[in-house]
């Protein structure tokens, strides 16, 4: 019950993500052009541009975690994979997916109370005074997507590489 509430979740969540990602790099990019144009050719930089530049970033990270996590294409080290069992690695993978749940819904947790505190406080940013807490939130409910995500890729059946390998005959 629990796995196809998160596959009916993940459906519309990863497309959106992409876009949200894809939206938010196009914008960076869009503003950093027109700073560096307007600071170097009219000497009138765009006031604040840092900032948002800043708030994107974090927003874009956190927005293709899930997205990373569901395709488990996290940076990994596997020169040892070749020489340990195909079952032991399934066992390492679920055991990898349990810890990395775990880890998320706790940074999920300290975010949240973090931005709590940030709405109770009222901070926001230095320059444009952007308030601060509703990234935070939404940093937050990522991790905690990314933390569900982890957890249903613990049942998950994936095909582990070294089978399609021994299939096509490839080194």
């Amino acid at each position: 019950m629990i796995k196809s509430a998160l596959t009916r979740l993940e459906g519309p969540l990863e497309p959106l993500l992409g876009v949200l990602a894809g939206v938010l790099l196009f914008c960076m990019m869009t503003l950093t052009f027109a700073d560096v144009v307007l600071r170097y050719l009219f000497n009138a930089p765009l006031r604040g541009s840092f900032e948002i530049t800043e708030l994107m970033l974090v927003v874009l990270i956190f927005a293709a975690l899930p997205l990373v996590s569901r395709r488990e294409e996290h940076v990994v080290m596997d020169f040892l994979d070749r020489y340990i069992p195909l079952a032991i690695c399934r066992v390492l993978r679920a055991l990898e997916h349990v810890v990395s749940a775990a880890v998320m819904f706790g940074m999920g947790w300290l975010l949240w109370q973090k931005a709590g505190k940030l709405a109770a406080y009222g901070d926001t940013s230095a320059v444009l005074r952007i308030e601060l807490a509703p990234y935070v939130y939404a940093i937050a409910l990522l991790i905690f997507v990314t933390a569900l995500i982890h957890l249903r890729l613990v049942f998950s059946r994936r095909r582990d590489p070294r089978e399609e390998t021994r299939e096509t005959g490839a080194a």
